[in-house]
């Protein structure tokens, strides 16, 4: 029954692209934005996934990682500023809903890189399914270079996906992450864009050598809070946080 749900969905959804890719070539860079569930059979999960687009023709792609949201369901769609952003500048951008009602809420006690740690497992295998089923819905972009992005909770699972699958992506970007290491490699580049107000736990950062050897970027930022991140940032924070994600992406 899942499955069928499943593919129900999937054809629903190449329907209405293919509807959207018949408008004329004038209408090809507005934003688009819209959602679909995927379903993963193996692990039995529904995963909400909401799209931020001009067009799906040869574009580069964005993963999106909302912070901890207390499994609200609407929680992939906070960030919509950045994503908004990303997509005016060319990208395909596909947020992910990674907490459903009914899940285990994130622990709050412990030594965080265990006790998260199965929340950012679910997270890297919410990606993996993403990637791989979006290669199906959307051949015609340009699956070779990805981009992972990630707030709080969400950047300590873009980083896990980057330690764990370096060769998958071509960028990983933590907004503030605190928890998971970032992985010390030049590959896939790391930029990490620090709020004003709380420090990440030891060794979460490379140290400036690390930052030279492996060509990583710190960014630490003044007068923007972990909480200015999402769309309660002020339309300035927001920009100044637009402008480092676009720079780096530009390879500045």
């Amino acid at each position: 029954m899942k499955q069928k749900f499943y593919k129900v969905i999937i054809i629903c959804f190449i329907l209405i692209i293919s509807s959207c890719s018949t408008k004329k070539s004038k209408e090809s860079h507005e934003l688009r934005e819209y959602g679909i569930t995927l379903f993963d059979t193996l692990r039995a999960r529904q995963i909400p996934i909401y799209f931020y687009n001009t067009n799906d023709w040869k574009q580069k792609v964005v993963i999106f990682n909302h912070g901890y949201g207390k499994n609200n369901p609407g929680s992939y769609k906070t960030y919509s500023k950045i994503c908004r952003h990303l997509a005016q500048n060319g990208y395909f951008v596909i947020s992910i809903q990674h907490e459903i009602p009914g899940d285990a809420p994130l622990a709050m006690e412990g030594i965080f890189y265990e006790t998260r740690m199965p929340n950012w497992e679910s997270g890297v295998q919410n990606i993996k399914f993403v990637i791989e089923e979006g290669k199906k819905i959307f051949p015609t972009l340009n699956w070779k270079d990805i981009t992972l992005i990630g707030h709080s909770n969400g950047g300590d699972m873009t980083m896990l996906f980057a330690s764990k699958y370096p060769q998958s992506i071509t960028n990983a970007i933590s907004l503030d992450n605190r928890r998971m290491l970032l992985p010390r490699s030049e590959s896939p580049r790391i930029l990490s864009l620090r709020g004003s107000d709380y420090p990440p736990e030891p060794g979460v950062l490379p140290s400036e050598e690390e930052q030279v050897k492996f060509k990583m970027k710190i960014i630490y930022l003044k007068d923007i809070r972990h909480s200015d991140m999402d769309d309660k940032g002020t339309a300035s924070q927001l920009e100044t946080i637009n402008n480092y994600i676009i720079d780096f992406l530009n390879g500045k």
